[in-house]
């Protein structure tokens, strides 16, 4: 039992400092009027050097992942039915051809620079799905080669920092573009790479683009699915390639998102459960961005050289550039 409670208390002092960083953000969010995430985000990247003490690694770790899934499963109280309907056919139609589209280009361009094609199917896959968990479950099921390693550490580091980047940079572009509040959700929803930076991005702009880039986000990460079947027939037509245990196809994250949606599309759920649901929906989201912030080292991109770099910021161009040309047509 003792060993238990050990381990149950090794995450507290990461995810206390997560927290401190959170309520810090949150103070001058209201007080100086602009993004929590942003503050959060800047906040957490300051104290990046906590991440070298042992005792905190483990907090911050599980309040970068644990807590942010948990904090997008929640989300799905604020969003019923009548919001998943309104936004039509034509985003997941959208979603499944900006998917397909980045990938195959990827791989094309990836060949084109004396790269193995599938790093471009890596690269593609994490730019068009969902960033580092696409690329880490893509790495596994895509077969054994020498770099496979390397590759899947730079598509890591390379859709963090750029997801990073887009968190920043898009909500503006979003404006310039003349985009209002739903628009602007579908095209950060359809272009960042990771999960908390969609969301850090969208609530950034207002609630509704929130909800919304949430949702088209979410499309993208069902996607993995299929893909990962594709890659899964690539590495069992490989001469000689290794079995490897395959990740969840689906992460429990989307299936808790989609029930949560669900029971509050078909069940009038009390005003407390879902306002209560929403706040701390919102403080794990922002307690994972100011871990996501304390993890993130752009040291770390310098040793892996620069023309992979090139590529992963072109398919992050591509995708916004597709993704604005197709809202130019429907708008």
């Amino acid at each position: 039992m003792s060993t238990f409670a050990a381990r149950a208390a090794a995450p507290a002092p990461g995810v206390a400092v997560a927290l401190m960083v959170a309520a810090t953000a949150t103070f001058l969010s209201d007080h100086y009027d602009a993004p929590v995430m942003l503050y959060a985000l800047l906040l957490g990247m300051a104290l990046n050097f906590v991440t070298d003490a042992p005792r905190g690694r483990a907090g911050i770790d599980f309040a970068s992942k644990g807590l942010l899934r948990i904090g997008v499963a929640l989300l799905g109280l604020r969003i019923g039915w009548d919001q998943i309907s309104a936004l039509g056919w034509e985003p997941v139609a959208m979603v499944v051809a900006l998917v397909a589209a980045t990938i195959l280009i990827s791989i094309f361009a990836a060949r084109a620079m004396g790269f193995n094609p599938l790093f471009g199917f890596l690269s593609g896959g994490a730019t068009a799905i969902c960033g580092a968990s696409a690329a880490m479950a893509l790495s596994a099921a895509l077969p054994p080669n020498a770099r496979k390693e390397q590759a899947t550490l730079f598509t890591v580091i390379g859709v963090s920092a750029l997801s990073t980047a887009a968190m920043v940079l898009y909500p503006p572009v979003a404006r310039l573009a003349g985009l209002d509040d739903h628009a602007a959700g579908v095209f950060i929803g359809a272009t960042i790479h990771d999960v908390a930076q969609v969301v850090g991005a969208g609530y950034a702009i207002s609630p509704d683009a929130g909800d919304t880039a949430t949702i088209v986000k979410l499309l993208r990460v069902a996607m993995l699915l299929p893909v990962i079947l594709i890659a899964g027939q690539i590495s069992r037509r490989a001469a000689g390639a290794a079995g490897s245990e395959r990740p969840p196809l689906l992460p429990w994250f989307v299936v808790a998102f989609v029930t949560l949606v669900a029971l509050n599309s078909l069940v009038a759920l009390p005003a407390t459960i879902t306002e209560t649901g929403s706040t701390l929906s919102r403080w794990c989201l922002v307690t994972a961005i100011a871990a996501i912030g304390m993890k993130t080292r752009l040291g770390d991109l310098v040793q892996v050289g620069w023309k992979p770099g090139v590529l992963m910021i072109g398919e992050t161009l591509l995708l916004a550039a597709m993704v604005l040309a197709w809202l130019s047509v429907v708008r």
